[in-house]
């Protein structure tokens, strides 16, 4: 993201914003509520045009693109992962997931045995529990398997341990961390909690549209 700028209702929530997270590294962006955060995220997206800047995922500018290859960069290029999961309850795991590459146009086979893989090595139950069933950490390790089956350069994650409890927040930040090392994408997180944020490579506050780079943060596990 280069020099965005977005304004709503008055309000200028994103003033010349600069960021730029690479394959293999994580970020981190804090700030309380309504200060911007999904915002940056829905640009990121391709849901929101900003007003001035350039967006540029996998080498690809998302201000030229139609609404229809838009479209199409999203699901080939970013892996999505929400507060509440948003898995479908009548569903089981196995299938939301394997949806997700059925939906870009894997064949069945390669759709089922990738979202197994992934389920599996996440540590979520793949048969015999209902995705209405699974526990709060396990829905949201089963919605990073879902962001992680087309294989994205870059998977966002919104406020993604907001709903959890403390030991399943510690969970699945590591987990969401632990991507880039273990996957090699790009990973950005906004979240309010400093104590997930810590664990990401560079840390950023959002506040009055402006993006800062926390340089003195100490990432857990090591000084930065």
């Amino acid at each position: 993201m280069h020099a965005l700028r977005y304004a709503a209702a008055g309000r200028t929530l994103l003033d010349e914003v600069e960021l730029r997270v690479h394959p293999g590294e994580s970020a981190a962006v804090t700030g309380p509520s309504g200060s911007g955060k999904s915002t940056l995220l829905n640009c990121a997206l391709g849901l929101i045009r900003p007003d001035a800047g350039r967006i540029s995922i996998a080498g690809t500018d998302l201000a030229g693109l139609s609404s229809r290859a838009l479209a199409r960069h999203r699901r080939d290029s970013v892996g999505m992962v929400f507060q509440f999961g948003e898995l479908l309850p009548e569903l089981t795991p196995l299938e939301n997931v394997a949806l997700a590459a059925l939906l870009a146009g894997a064949k069945r086979s390669a759709a089922f045995r990738r979202a197994r893989e992934l389920l599996e090595q996440l540590g979520v139950p793949v048969e015999g529990t209902p995705t209405a069933d699974l526990s709060g950490g396990e829905r949201q390790r089963a919605a990073v398997a879902r962001a992680l089956v087309n294989r994205p350069t870059l998977l966002l994650a919104d406020e993604p341990t907001g709903s959890l409890d403390a030991r399943n927040r510690e969970n699945v930040a590591e987990l969401l961390f632990s991507l880039p090392r273990r996957w090699g994408c790009a990973v950005l997180v906004v979240t309010h909690d400093e104590t997930v944020a810590a664990r990401a490579d560079r840390r950023y506050a959002l506040a009055e549209g402006r993006l800062i780079e926390n340089t003195s943060a100490t990432r857990v596990g090591g000084a930065r």
